[in-house]
C-alpha cells in the first residue's frame, strides 16, 4: 500500500470542512519549507523556494518559484476544497417531540438519501469576541458523533422503497440531543460552541460566540475496502483527493519551472465568490508573479492549467448511463473529461498532450464524454480558462457515488494521479 494513499486517508479524516482542508494543506506546505505570505506585493520570489497564500481560511494557492522566467510559462493545477454537505443555519435550534434538532441548508448538489441513519459530527469555523473585546475566528471539530438523522420506519411509509422523496426543509433535520421534561428551551447553541472552543483552545475561556459556519459530516473515516483492499471509501473524495494529489505533486516538483497549485472554495455552488475560481485570488497571484509588468500574452500562451476534479466511473449496476465508448473504470487511471459545449475546457490539443504525458510517465489514461442525451456537469476548468486566458484541460480520478456522503475511488488511481501530476509539473511532456 502506498504512502501517498496513507497520507491521503489521514488528510481526508482531518479535512472535515473546507477550513480544515486548507489548514491541513498549509501545515504540510510549511513542513516542506513553504512560506506563508500575508502580502503578495512585497515579496521577491527566490528561485526554488515555495510560497503560499490563503483567503477566507477556505481557499489556498501554493507555488514553487522557478529559475526560468514566468513568461516562459507556468504549470498550474486547480482543484476545490468544498464538497456537498448539510450546513447549519444561523438560528438552528428546534425543540419538538422530546428532542433538540438543528435546522440545516443543503450546500451544493448533495445526494440526500445516504445522510440518513449515520453517526454525524460538526466542524467548521466559529467567530467570537475574546476577553479583550477582539473579534476572532477559530476552527472547531467535535470529532465525535453528536447528531443523527433517522429514517422514517417502513411501517409508517409502505411505499418507501418505491417512491419516497425528501423535503430538504422538513425531512433532514438532525437530532442533536434529548430534552428534559419541562425544558421548553432545549439548548443554547452558542453556549455549546463556546464549550467546544474551550475544549480545543486554552485561550478561549471567555469566548462569546457571535456567529459560525458549520456543517455536518459522517464520523466514519476514510478506509480501504474490498477483499483485495483495492478501493478507497470516504467522504469528500470529490474533491479533496485532487487537492491532496496536487499537493504531493507540488512537493515533488523541480525548481526549473514555475509550478502552482490552486485550491478554491465554492466550486459546488458555482465558484462565483471572492474566494471561488471566478474571484480575483488567482489573478492576484499571477500579477505578483509577473511583477510590475502586466501579464503578457506570451505568459498566457506558454502556460497550461490542469483542472483536476473527480470523474464519473461506470456504475456496474447502471452501465447504460454511460456512453459505451467512454466509460471510465476504477483503478484504470485518471480520466480526461471532454465536452464540446465547453462544460469542460479540454481541447483536442490538450487531450493529445495528456496522452503523451501519461505515456511518458507510465500512467494509464482514460476518457469521459457524457451520453449525448444526458446533461453534463461542469467544474472550475472553463471558469479558470475564461478568467485567465490560460489553456486548460479537465481531468480527474474515476469515482462512484459522487456527491454522496460516502464516495468510492480506486487506490491505484491515487498513485496514478499523483504520478501524472508530478510529471506535468516536471515538464515530462
Amino acid at each position: 500500500m502506498s504512502q501517498v494513499c496513507d497520507d491521503l486517508i489521514a488528510f481526508l479524516d482531518e479535512a472535515a470542512s473546507p477550513f480544515h482542508a486548507v489548514s491541513g494543506l498549509a501545515r504540510r506546505l510549511e513542513q516542506a519549507g513553504f512560506q506563508h505570505l500575508q502580502r503578495l506585493d512585497e515579496t521577491a520570489f527566490e528561485p526554488g523556494a515555495g510560497y503560499f497564500v490563503t483567503a477566507n481560511d477556505s481557499s489556498i494557492i501554493a507555488f514553487r518559484a522557478g529559475s526560468a522566467r514566468p513568461e516562459d510559462g507556468l504549470r498550474m493545477i486547480g482543484a476545490h476544497t468544498d464538497s456537498p454537505n448539510l450546513s447549519v443555519k444561523p438560528h438552528p435550534v428546534k425543540t419538538r417531540s422530546g428532542v433538540v434538532q438543528l435546522g440545516v441548508d443543503v450546500y451544493g448538489g448533495a445526494l440526500l438519501n445516504p445522510w440518513f441513519d449515520r453517526d454525524l459530527s460538526l466542524a467548521g469555523r466559529v467567530s467570537f469576541v475574546d476577553a479583550d473585546g477582539n473579534l476572532q475566528s477559530r476552527l472547531v471539530d467535535f470529532r465525535r458523533p453528536v447528531a443523527f438523522i433517522p429514517s422514517l420506519a417502513i411501517h409508517l411509509d409502505r411505499e418507501a422503497n418505491k417512491n419516497r422523496s425528501i423535503n430538504p426543509q422538513t425531512d433532514i433535520l438532525p437530532i442533536l440531543s434529548g430534552v428534559s421534561e419541562g425544558d421548553s428551551e432545549g439548548m443554547d447553541f452558542s453556549d455549546l460552541l463556546a464549550q467546544q472552543l474551550r475544549q480545543q483552545y486554552e485561550d478561549c475561556e471567555s469566548a462569546r460566540v457571535l456567529d459560525f459556519e458549520l456543517s455536518l459530516y459522517d464520523c466514519q473515516g476514510a478506509r480501504r475496502v474490498g477483499l483485495d483492499q483495492a478501493f478507497l471509501a470516504s467522504a469528500r473524495l470529490d474533491n479533496l483527493l485532487s487537492c491532496h494529489a496536487g499537493l504531493m505533486a507540488l512537493l515533488a516538483a523541480d525548481s526549473a519551472h514555475w509550478s502552482l497549485l490552486v485550491c478554491n472554495d465554492h466550486e459546488e455552488v458555482g465558484s462565483a465568490s471572492a474566494v471561488g475560481a471566478q474571484g480575483p485570488m488567482l489573478m492576484d497571484v499571477l500579477d505578483a508573479i509577473a511583477g510590475s509588468a502586466p501579464i503578457s500574452r506570451r505568459l498566457r500562451e506558454q502556460s497550461l492549467m490542469l483542472s483536476v476534479d473527480n470523474a464519473h466511473a461506470v456504475h456496474p449496476n447502471f452501465a447504460d448511463r454511460h456512453d459505451d465508448a467512454h466509460g471510465p473504470v476504477l483503478n484504470r487511471g485518471p480520466v480526461v473529461k471532454i465536452n464540446r459545449n465547453q462544460r469542460y475546457a479540454t481541447s483536442g490539443e490538450g487531450s493529445a498532450l495528456m496522452r503523451l504525458l501519461a505515456e511518458r510517465a507510465g500512467v494509464p489514461l482514460q476518457h469521459f464524454v457524457v451520453r449525448t442525451d444526458l446533461g453534463c456537469g461542469s467544474t472550475i476548468g472553463p471558469i479558470t480558462a475564461a478568467e485567465t486566458g490560460i489553456p486548460t484541460v479537465d481531468l480527474g480520478v474515476p469515482t462512484l457515488g459522487m456527491h454522496s456522503i460516502r464516495e468510492l475511488a480506486g487506490c491505484a488511481d491515487v498513485d496514478h494521479l499523483s504520478g501524472l501530476l508530478t510529471a506535468f509539473y516536471n515538464r515530462v511532456a
